[in-house]
């Protein structure tokens, strides 16, 4: 019969994450794991391709957690209020796993990186809701636009560098209500295409509304005052 396995990818992965809250990425090593999950570094490689790929694994395995909460945050049909549950589920995911929240934006190799296909999966319900709040056409840059901003704050509060005192939790509901307010104001294409079309009119009338008041005031300025030498 064939020896039992003594240990799975999924095991592997969770020792992996387990290991990277605790010491980061610099201390997250085959031996490190193999330890942990009690087996001899060389077998690892029986189940994954090296550190790379484990860290791969890792990160693929943070996205999905993290996209999970966050589109269970959302389907409440109401836009706004979508895009602030899933702001707020992402802030417990990063609160909650600080160094796999970071390793999800890490300057690493692209074969480190989150598969592809788990990254257009994980990011399809953030552009959704971020269409139905600007537009459909904007889908994209709207949910870009919502990700930078919290991506920000969410670093800056993991890295402690909000130090000038004040309410980090009415910051944060802050910048909600103005990315919200924002994206209510991006205009629908019809009407860009609108704007554009009156404001290519409007320099033409401020120029002749002052002009006029100009004009006027040096007629009375010469009736007063005589020709100006």
């Amino acid at each position: 019969m064939p020896t039992p396995a003594k240990t799975s990818i999924d095991d592997i992965v969770a020792a992996g994450r387990r290991i990277l809250e605790a010491e980061r990425l610099d201390g997250l090593t085959l031996q490190r794991v193999a330890k942990e999950v009690g087996v001899q570094a060389p077998s690892l490689y029986k189940r994954i391709g090296g550190r790379g790929d484990l860290i791969r694994r890792i990160s693929n395995d943070a996205a999905s957690e993290l996209g999970a909460m966050v589109d269970a945050a959302a389907g409440s049909g109401d836009a706004e209020a979508d895009v602030r549950a899933m702001a707020h589920a992402a802030r417990a995911f990063a609160r909650a796993h600080p160094q796999a929240y970071t390793l999800l934006f890490a300057q690493v190799p692209d074969a480190w990186r989150v598969d592809q296909d788990v990254n257009s999966r994980i990011s399809a319900g953030v552009i959704g809701v971020a269409g139905d709040l600007a537009h459909p056409a904007d889908a994209m840059l709207a949910a870009r636009l919502v990700v930078a901003w919290l991506h920000g704050f969410l670093s800056m509060e993991l890295a402690g560098a909000f130090r000038l005192g004040g309410d980090i939790d009415a910051a944060f509901e802050f910048g909600i209500d103005r990315i919200l307010a924002g994206l209510h104001q991006i205009p629908l294409p019809s009407e860009a295409s609108d704007q554009a079309t009156s404001s290519a009119a409007e320099p033409r009338v401020q120029r002749r509304s002052l002009s006029g008041p100009s004009s006027s005031a040096s007629r009375s300025c010469r009736h007063r005052d005589g020709p100006q030498r």
